[in-house]
């Protein structure tokens, strides 16, 4: 009896010290955030009730565990959701939409991580945008999201903010500098349209400290393929044809004085020459060169936050797209109101305006219907609950 009771006793020791020395945690959480839209556009005006206006909608399940000696294994699943109809958000034959991966992360020497995650340019240009890159209202994402139908752009590759298929190195705090390199294999989406992606390099690096921060990033994407509507009046006709291989270079300011946080953004993206005889092939009898769809663009954007209160942010922003080689141009402006009664709630408010230009279709993500040369005036109301 006596042997029985020392082997679970020294069972139990080992267990216990094992737990000990590797102990680990997961964390649900979430936010939930929906908002009333009004909107002026191209002459059209409607009312709508959305999601995600102030930041994305979504759940999501994080975790580590201490391997010992500084190393831990992380991961991240998150999934984007609509709270007004319950349907996922963007793709919705994907359920971790917004970030998927596992890795190792070392406190001495930074982090290795593989799967669906945020792009380093990604990182170099969020802090600077007043309205931090949210994909629903924030006019820096509308600006980048004009690729999917500018005629101008089309085959011009945009930065989309996160990549499948990446392998990404994150360095830990260089007294306020970060580091950040991705290598991203092809990948295959069928939404918003289906599309090839070809591989990825994208380095970046930031630093903040002192009330300024700067930010600056490199994307290189290879060649790809989408499938499209190149005809207006035939939504219904798809065409694919090539995304030619594009360079993103990314540039970010911002400094702090008193309650005014000033920022500044500035990308310039730049596609690879196309052969002369490349077409598109819209139907047999019907053959487009393939330069009509191709032409570099800018982005400026400047702004800033502004800690009016303990509980009240106010947002400005001003911006211009500028298609080279074409007179297409949108500039436009947004405001914004945060005001927060609780740790985790949140009512906000957004307007803004964007004036297209030639042939330009800038629109806020997720808004259909717009015409070229339109003009949009958008209000909305929304909540956000962060869990």
């Amino acid at each position: 009896m006596r042997l029985i009771c020392k082997g679970i006793c020294g069972t139990s020791l080992i267990l216990a010290a094992g737990g000990a020395a590797a102990q680990s945690s997961v964390t649900l959480y979430g936010v939930a955030d929906t908002f009333v839209q009004y909107l002026h556009n191209g002459g059209n005006h409607s009312f709508s009730e959305r999601s995600g206006g102030s930041t994305g909608s979504q759940f999501g399940l994080k975790g580590n565990e201490d391997l010992g000696n500084g190393l831990k294994a992380v991961f991240d699943v998150e999934s984007g959701f609509n709270v007004n109809n319950g349907t996922l958000f963007a793709d919705t034959t994907t359920l971790f939409y917004r970030q998927s991966w596992v890795g190792l992360k070392d406190d001495t020497y930074g982090a290795l991580t593989f799967g669906r995650q945020y792009q380093p340019s990604f990182w170099a240009v969020y802090f600077s945008d007043p309205f931090r890159g949210n994909e629903v209202l924030s006019p820096l994402a509308a600006a980048d999201l004009a690729g999917i139908t500018d005629k101008a752009t089309l085959a011009t590759q945009y930065i989309s903010g996160r990549t499948s298929n990446a392998i990404v190195y994150t360095s830990p705090d260089m007294r306020g500098v970060h580091v950040y390199a991705m290598y991203a294999l092809p990948a295959t989406v069928t939404q918003p349209l289906p599309v090839t992606s070809g591989n990825m390099l994208d380095l970046a690096a930031n630093y903040s400290g002192y009330g300024f921060y700067a930010g600056l990033g490199y994307q290189f994407q290879h060649g790809a393929k989408e499938t499209a509507p190149l005809v207006p009046a035939m939504p219904n006709l798809l065409t694919t044809f090539s995304l030619v291989a594009t360079e993103h270079f990314t540039s970010a300011l911002a400094y702090r004085w008193g309650i005014v946080n000033f920022q500044f953004n500035y990308t310039y993206n730049k596609p690879n020459d196309v052969p002369a005889d490349a077409v598109v092939a819209i139907t047999p009898a019907t053959k487009v060169p393939l330069s009509t769809f191709v032409h570099a663009f800018s982005i400026m954007q400047l702004g800033a936050t502004i800690q009016a209160t303990a509980v009240d942010t106010v947002e400005i922003a001003a911006i211009e797209r500028d298609v080279r080689g074409v007179h297409d141009n949108t500039p436009g402006v947004q405001v914004g109101v945060d005001h927060n009664i609780s740790k985790r709630t949140s009512f906000y408010m957004r307007a803004g305006y964007f004036k297209n230009n030639g042939s330009a279709t800038m629109s806020w993500p997720g808004v259909t219907g717009v015409t070229a040369g339109s003009k949009q005036v958008l209000a909305v109301l929304g909540m956000t609950h962060r869990f």
